[in-house]
């Protein structure tokens, strides 16, 4: 078979998505049952030269905003085009992305830890402002969290929290005199397959062991775990019209391509109103302001004038019930979602390394780019004209896509299914292993590297998944090279 041939079998790296995690019940729990299928895609697709983005094909991934990075600091720095009073409030905003909170009032400005949290600071989970892992053999957990709920919607049409003061987040620590919510522990068992050219390949299937539940946790409810994301980039994605966001959605698959996403609708606390939802695993939130007040609220126990209440409210423990002003003022929360919003982009890399251009071309010839948009452009984000009209190729729709049971968490949020999950940007990828030291993705950080990433996936990318198991070693190492420089 011809190497042109070969691209027929291809199948993209990260064909939809990149996230989810498995509640009590969900069959990935299974090592028997995490098997692929037998190969469905059933034709060869011709490599289509004229199909590829060659927009995309630029060291620019962040417009404007782009920075030439390749180090530890490749997440964190300010985006170029920033000046004066912005650069000013971006320096703001990164401290208080970085301050340490403590339980009580603090210096006042970093007060309000707990009495249930996941973490201290921004920082602490988002190191570095890259991905999260889970943890270690003897670690505690660090910069992952486990979503929860029960069966049924809440009156904005979004996860009904678990009653008693367990709400939509299972806390694993808590400041002193107070009990956790769970202690948690992970391991992995290995499924094996092989690809066509007689390789093996292993699947790490996650094992969760929740122990330590404060008394209260209902025997029947819904658990997510999820990694912390980048946060670079943000307000470009933010910045990109919703027209042309619900514009890619596809939900009845009238294109017959096999992907059929569709935008998520959630709710937005900020003017009380539903929204589209462009940010966390599965799209459930819809602005960097919300996101920032939800993470304070959620994994900090910070109370905000957007989350006035405690995160375990419902409990027996006074100081989770009883009424008090905002720990955190609306400004402070203003500067950290600004500070998300101006992060620099990392340039893409290798433009002219023939492995990685020859993973690009497959990459194109596969399909992944029905999910994984190269590139789009921003509008007008207000207060922020650094991010408004830029060209960028972030690798992503904004949409959910169904990516299987492998991936299923069983947790459905706001119009998101438990087997639906946002298509992961892929800019910076690459850069992943020299920012955090890891080479850990998608949604739980189950998949040991990039390539297991591709073999988790499902649903909708069943086919580009199973081609990928008839490419050759070269043309699995090239797909990945192409990847590693994004």
């Amino acid at each position: 078979m011809s190497r042109i041939h070969f691209a027929v079998f291809l199948a993209c790296a990260f064909a939809c998505t990149d996230e989810t995690e498995p509640p009590p019940q969900a069959a990935t729990n299974d090592p028997n049952e995490v098997v692929l299928e037998d190969d469905a895609s059933g034709v060869e697709l011709e490599l289509n030269i004229g199909g590829v983005d060659r927009e995309a094909r630029t060291a620019l991934s962040g417009g404007a905003t782009t920075i030439f990075k390749d180090d530890a600091d490749a997440f964190e720095t300010p985006a170029p085009n920033l000046s004066g009073d912005h650069l000013e409030r971006h320096e703001v905003g990164d401290e208080g992305f970085g301050r340490a909170h403590v339980a009580g009032a603090g210096d006042g400005t970093n007060g309000g830890l707990g009495p249930v949290f996941d973490n201290e600071s921004c920082e602490a989970c988002h190191l570095g402002d890259g991905r999260g892992r889970p943890p270690l053999p003897g670690e505690a957990f660090s910069s992952m969290l486990f979503r929860s709920s029960v069966t049924g919607s809440d009156a904005n049409g979004g996860p009904l929290g678990i009653p008693a003061g367990f709400g939509g987040q299972l806390q694993m620590r808590a400041i002193a005199g107070y009990q956790a919510d769970i202690q948690a522990a992970v391991t992995y068992v290995e499924s094996r397959g092989t690809f066509a050219d007689g390789t093996e390949f292993q699947l790490h299937v996650p094992q969760y062991t929740l122990t330590g539940m404060y008394p209260g946790l209902p025997a029947s409810y819904l658990f997510s775990p999820r990694v912390a994301p980048p946060v670079f980039g943000l307000g470009l994605l933010e910045a990109i019209p919703e027209l042309l966001i619900r514009a890619r959605s596809d939900p009845r698959d009238f294109n017959r391509d096999g992907i059929s996403g569709r935008a998520n609708t959630v709710y937005d606390a900020v003017r009380k109103r539903h929204a589209l939802g462009r940010f966390g695993w599965k799209a459930n939130t819809p602005n960097l302001f919300q996101q920032s007040a939800g993470a304070y609220n959620g994994d900090m126990g910070v109370t905000s004038d957007l989350f006035p209440g405690e995160s375990c409210a419902g409990r027996l423990d006074a100081s989770c019930n009883d009424a008090h002003g905002p720990e955190v003022n609306a400004q402070t929360v203003a500067d950290v979602a600004f500070y998300t919003q101006t992060l620099g982009v990392p340039a893409r890399r290798n433009l002219n390394d023939p492995t990685a251009r020859r993973g690009e071309l497959l990459f194109y010839a596969s399909g992944c780019d029905g999910c994984h948009t190269p590139t789009l452009r921003t509008g007008f984000l207000r207060g922020v004209p650094e991010v408004s009209n830029q060209v960028i190729h972030p690798y992503t729709d904004l949409l959910v896509h169904d990516m299987g049971p492998g991936l299923a968490d069983g947790r459905p949020d706001f119009q998101a299914s438990g087997s639906e999950w946002r298509t992961p940007p892929l800019w910076g990828i690459g850069l992943v292993e020299t920012v955090n030291g890891h080479t850990r993705f998608l949604h739980d950080g189950r998949a040991y590297s990039l390539l297991e990433a591709v073999l988790w996936h499902g649903g909708e990318a069943t086919r580009a998944r199973d081609r990928v198991r008839h490419l050759t070693q070269p043309d699995r190492d090239a797909l990945i090279a192409f990847l590693k420089s994004l």
